[in-house]
């Protein structure tokens, strides 16, 4: 059986040509200046499609349990980060948990899924030992704090991805 071996960056100057907004700056190490349009399709796999599976059908957030070390994952991933052991235990994880860290994005980019003022939380849910990344809605941003308890709000639409969570709300401090 033949071993594959990368293509010398050398082979491969002939295919990549310099315009006004893609400018190579070195050859050899290969860097250039500019943006490259890559098309792709995401294949979330047997984990995530899962994962997403059961926001969409059942509003439930799903955790995945290492047997080896005991880290519940959220999201969850095909292989441990600690120990690299492959976690089969599926848990459901509360749709509430603490705000450990947020920011706020005060400039508009088409990828981004609501208007300005996009605000980011870092969400440790109840029963996960990891943090989610999403959005928060109904806040306003001078009152976040690290700490906060959140609260997931899901679409009455959904379609099987990570926005069928519309975004995590400060649960009411009365």
């Amino acid at each position: 059986m033949a071993k594959w071996k990368p293509t010398p960056y050398a082979d491969m100057f002939d295919r990549v040509r310099p315009s006004e907004r893609f400018k190579i700056l070195s050859l050899d190490p290969f860097v250039a200046q500019g943006r490259l349009a890559m098309a792709y399709r995401y294949f979330a796999g047997p984990v995530a499609g899962r994962f997403f599976r059961e926001l969409r059908d059942h509003r439930r957030i799903m955790g995945i349990r290492c047997r080896t070390c005991g880290t519940v994952y959220v999201p969850p991933p095909s292989v441990c980060g600690q120990c690299f052991e492959i976690p089969t235990e599926w848990v459901e994880v509360a749709p509430r948990g603490i705000l450990e860290s947020y920011t706020c994005a005060n400039y508009s980019l088409p990828v981004h899924p609501v208007s300005t003022p996009v605000i980011y939380g870092l969400v440790r849910l109840d029963g996960a030992d990891t943090n989610l990344i999403h959005l928060l809605g109904e806040v306003d941003p001078h009152a976040l704090r690290s700490g906060l308890e959140v609260e997931a709000v899901f679409k009455e639409e959904r379609q099987g991805n990570i926005l069928d969570i519309h975004y995590f709300r400060p649960l009411d401090e009365a």
